[in-house]
């Protein structure tokens, strides 16, 4: 559980470099290809509204990810 709340931390934060380690040390293969698809949006922009949409995924995903490790401990 820690990961998601790190990754949330630095989504809240804006420290890609620290969420580009998650990225790349976590086992969750969901929250690696939200994490790769939101800072490809962020660092290559072609339209905003990209960036925002898996910025608002990003944070959905780590919610929900979240309220289920909380229920399962």
């Amino acid at each position: 559980m820690l990961e998601y709340e790190y990754a949330l931390n630095y989504v809240l934060w804006g420290r890609w470099d620290d969420l580009f380690t998650i990225m790349l040390r976590t086992k969750d293969n969901l929250l690696e290809k939200k994490i790769h698809q939101f800072l490809h949006a962020y660092y290559y922009p072609h339209h905003q509204q990209e960036m925002v949409e898996t910025h608002n995924e990003l944070l959905h995903y780590l919610e929900h990810a979240m309220s289920i490790h909380r229920v399962e401990i």
